[in-house]
C-alpha cells in the first residue's frame, strides 16, 4: 500500500495493491502499520459507518468540533464517488482549499482526513457504497456543516449531475456565517491536537 500526503496537511491518499487470479481479487484497503508509519500515530477507530447513495447524491460538507473532532478514513467498495476534502481550519496556510479524489473499485483508493477538515462527496454511479472508519463516535452537538454550494468554497461539482441533498445539507449555513459565529475550527488548536496523538505513540509527554 502506498501512502501519499495531499496538498492539504492532514489529508492523505492510500493506494492498495490488488491481487487478482481466476477466482477474483483480493486487497487490503486499510493497513494500520502503513497508516501509522506515514502519519506518526495509529488511527483509533471508535465507529465504522457505511452509506449507500444513488447517482447525484451529495453528502457534506461535514466536520466535528475540535478538540475531539472526528477524523475519517474513507473507502468506496462499490460504484464510484468524487470525494472532497476541504480545509476549514482558520489560520491554516491552505484555508478554503479543497482536494478531489475519485474513489472507486478500479484503483481502490482510500482517503484519510484529520480532525478539523471538512468532508463531502458526490456519487457518480448508482448504489455507490462508501465506508468510513471514524476516530470518534457521532455526537450531534459537535457536528458542523457548511453548504456544498457556498460560493466562497467554489467546490467542483460535476456539471452533468443534478445534486440530491438532504434537507439538513440543503439548509446549511455559508462559510461567512460560520466564521461570524466563531464555529470554524482553529488551525493551531488542531495542530496541538495532532501533536498530542503523535507524542502518545512515541511515549513523549512534553
Amino acid at each position: 500500500m502506498k501512502a501519499t500526503e495531499l496538498s492539504i496537511s492532514g489529508a492523505w491518499e492510500f493506494l492498495p495493491q490488488r491481487f487478482s487470479d481466476d477466482r477474483g481479487s483480493f486487497l487490503v484497503w486499510y493497513d494500520p502499520e502503513v497508516f501509522a508509519d506515514a502519519l506518526g500515530f495509529e488511527l483509533s477507530v471508535a465507529q465504522a459507518n457505511q452509506s449507500v447513495s444513488r447517482r447525484g447524491v451529495v453528502r457534506g460538507v461535514h466536520w466535528a468540533d475540535v478538540p475531539i473532532g472526528q477524523a475519517k478514513y474513507v473507502y468506496c467498495s462499490r460504484g464510484a464517488v468524487l470525494d472532497i476534502v476541504v480545509d476549514l481550519r482558520l489560520g491554516s496556510p491552505t484555508f478554503g482549499r479543497h482536494e478531489v479524489t475519485r474513489l472507486d473499485t478500479i484503483d481502490n483508493r482510500a482517503v484519510y482526513l484529520a480532525e478539523g477538515l471538512g468532508h463531502a462527496f458526490v456519487a457518480i454511479e448508482d448504489e455507490s457504497v462508501v465506508s468510513y472508519l471514524c476516530s470518534a463516535r457521532y455526537a450531534p452537538a459537535r457536528e458542523r456543516i457548511v453548504h456544498v454550494r457556498d460560493d466562497e468554497l467554489a467546490l467542483p461539482w460535476p456539471a452533468d449531475i443534478e445534486p440530491v441533498l438532504s434537507e439538513r445539507d440543503a439548509n446549511a449555513p455559508t462559510l461567512a456565517e460560520l466564521r461570524a459565529a466563531d464555529l470554524l475550527p482553529d488551525y493551531h488548536e488542531c495542530q496541538r491536537f495532532y501533536q498530542v496523538r503523535r507524542a502518545r505513540r512515541t511515549g513523549r509527554t512534553g
